[in-house]
């Protein structure tokens, strides 16, 4: 049995070690806050303006999103849901399975849990975001630095840009991808355009663990209270043994 546990322990910690030793895609720093409501807020409806016409977010419901980004019930309908759902529903938003596998080659997954389910959380997202160029070798015609061979389009061109990648040989004489440039601007300026990464970065976090916006709010004063606890401990103590020899 201990050699299972060690063994368990060895294989949940392999993910860790190879993001310690710099294994899979080097990722940008998101800088998301879940505290920013405002971020979150417009990260949903970059969401679903861009994104949900492919891929759904079945763990969540609409009405929760109202509650939790402080949007009342009416916004929500008028600007984040199709005319078909309702308040209350799941957003199952997306194009079904055998669309996708035609279209695609591979149905668009669900998002519910992207943020939490890939090493680097809201990091890989916004890394992938921001990581898309153009590969005429590719069926779409796009590529991405952070998942090479993804099949999904760049839905965000017209607002960052078309980017090229600029190669140069490594010591394995092969030819490795060491920076993008933008070939043709897009609508919005790259800094403007990272504001965009970082909120749809945001909203997903915020989705794959909703309980997060009130857990880090109160973290604080459960802090506090088991610090406050303990000094109350420690003068019972001094209480109860002062006339003990």
């Amino acid at each position: 049995m201990t050699k299972l546990r060690l063994i368990a322990l060895l294989l949940a910690l392999v993910p860790a070690i190879g993001l310690a030793a710099g294994a899979g895609p080097k990722l940008e720093t998101s800088g998301t806050d879940l505290s920013d409501k405002a971020s979150l807020q417009r990260g949903a409806g970059l969401f679903m303006n861009y994104c949900a016409g492919c891929h759904a977010l079945s763990m969540h419901r609409y009405s929760r999103i109202a509650s939790d980004l402080e949007l009342s019930p009416e916004l929500v309908e008028q600007n984040l849901m199709p005319a078909h759902a309702k308040i209350g529903e799941n957003i199952n938003t997306g194009i079904n399975t055998g669309d996708g596998n035609a279209w695609f080659g591979k149905a668009a997954p669900d998002l519910s849990l992207i943020a939490r389910a890939k090493l680097g959380g809201p990091d890989y997202v916004y890394s992938y975001i921001k990581g898309f160029y153009i590969d005429e070798t590719r069926p779409l015609g796009w590529n991405n630095t952070v998942f090479p061979g993804a099949s999904m389009p760049n839905v965000l061109w017209d607002l960052q840009g078309i980017q090229r990648p600029v190669y140069d040989q490594g010591a394995d004489g092969q030819s490795h991808i060491t920076r993008l440039e933008l070939a043709s601007p897009g609508r919005l300026s790259p800094e403007e355009f990272d504001r965009v990464a970082r909120d749809i970065s945001a909203f997903l976090q915020y989705v794959a663990e909703p309980a997060a916006l009130k857990r880090e709010s109160v973290g604080v004063w459960v802090l506090l209270f088991l610090g406050f606890f303990t000094f109350i401990a420690y003068l019972l103590k001094l209480e109860y043994w002062r006339d003990v020899h």
